[in-house]
């Protein structure tokens, strides 16, 4: 994968390929890079909220769990 990045001062472009690319069906994309670098995404306030459980007595019952 090549990534170029640069600022066009015409209408056309030249990028060259390399050789082990030549007869590849390639992708390009153009888009502005500021247009995704300006906007920030939008923030929202995140909280936690955790409970506390004594485990230390508890006995897993298989059986139980699995009954229908």
């Amino acid at each position: 994968m090549i990534r170029t990045i640069f600022v066009p001062h015409n209408d056309n472009i030249m990028l060259p390929i390399p050789k082990e690319y030549v007869g590849v069906k390639l992708e390009v994309i153009v888009f502005p890079i500021e247009e995704f670098s300006q906007k920030s995404p939008p923030s929202k306030e995140v909280t936690f909220n955790s409970i506390s459980i004594d485990t230390r007595k508890y006995k897993f019952n298989r059986e139980e769990a699995n009954e229908r």
